[in-house]
C-alpha cells in the first residue's frame, strides 16, 4: 500500500530576519540615491563651466578692459602656514590686470570672520606690495562666499559691469551667479596651482557649483547690505 505523506515545508524554511531585509533595503536605497545624487552633481559642473567658458580668459591681450575688477577672497596661508599659491597667483594677475590698463579700480572681496583673519586687508597688502595703489582699491568685508562677492558687487557697490579674478575653476562658478543676476560679467584666470596641490579645494569647488544652482534658483541667501568690518 502506497501512502503519500503531505508535507509542508513551510513552517520549517529558514526566512530572512526582518532586520536584514530592511537593511537590504536601506543599501539598495543607499545607493539609488548616491547614484542620482551624483548624475545631478555631474550635470550642474557640466552646465556652469559650459554656460560660462566663452567668458572666461587666459591670454590677457585678448581680455577687454573694464573699469572695476572683482577680486575674489582666499586664505592667504594654507592650515600648515605655509603660503597659499592660490591667494599668490590670484595677486599677481590682478596686480599685472591693472598695470596693464584692463582694470583701472578694484573690489577686493572676502571673508572678515575676526581681528585675525581679514582676507580683503591681506589682499590690499599684497597688492601694494605689488606696487597697485591703495587708492584704486575698495574692500568689501562681508564676502563671505562667492554668492555674497558677487551680489553685493552689484547691490551694494553698483557695479555691473565687472572682470572677475581668480583662478579659473572659480571663475565659471562666480561668473555663472553674475549671468543670473544680470550682469555684465567676464572673468581673467590667474595662474592655476600645480596639479595635486589642493584635492580639497577642487572637490569642494565641484560640490560647490550645484549649490550655486541652488542659491540661484531656489535659495537665495541674504547678503550683508553695508560694507562693514568686523572689530
Amino acid at each position: 500500500m502506497n501512502t503519500t505523506f503531505a508535507t509542508d515545508y513551510s513552517d520549517d524554511t529558514p526566512r530572512e530576519a526582518v532586520g536584514i531585509r530592511m537593511v537590504k533595503w536601506t543599501i539598495k536605497i543607499a545607493i539609488a540615491l548616491t547614484f542620482s545624487g551624483s548624475i545631478i552633481v555631474l550635470i550642474c559642473n557640466w552646465w556652469v563651466v559650459q554656460s560660462t567658458k566663452d567668458q572666461i580668459f587666459f591670454d590677457i591681450s585678448e581680455l577687454p578692459a573694464n573699469d572695476v575688477g572683482l577680486v575674489l577672497g582666499t586664505s592667504k596661508f594654507v592650515r600648515s602656514g605655509k603660503e597659499n599659491l592660490f591667494f599668490r597667483y590670484r595677486m599677481e594677475a590682478t596686480a599685472r590686470l591693472w598695470k596693464e590698463g584692463k582694470v583701472k579700480y578694484l573690489i577686493l572681496s572676502g571673508n572678515n570672520d575676526s581681528e585675525y583673519y581679514n582676507e580683503p586687508v591681506d589682499m590690499q597688502r599684497a597688492l601694494v606690495k605689488l606696487g597697485v595703489p591703495a587708492s584704486v582699491m575698495t574692500l568689501d568685508y562681508a564676502g563671505y562666499r562667492t554668492f555674497d562677492s558677487v551680489v553685493r558687487c552689484k547691490d551694494v557697490f553698483n557695479q555691473e559691469k565687472i572682470t572677475i579674478i581668480s583662478q579659473n575653476f572659480h571663475n565659471a562658478r562666480a561668473l555663472y551667479i553674475g549671468n543670473h543676476e544680470g550682469m555684465e560679467a567676464i572673468a581673467f584666470a590667474a595662474q592655476d596651482v600645480p596639479d595635486g596641490y589642493s584635492l580639497r579645494t577642487l572637490i569642494r569647488e565641484y560640490l560647490a557649483r550645484p549649490n550655486a544652482i541652488l542659491d540661484v534658483y531656489v535659495l537665495r541667501p541674504q547678503t550683508e547690505k553695508g560694507n562693514w568690518e568686523r572689530k
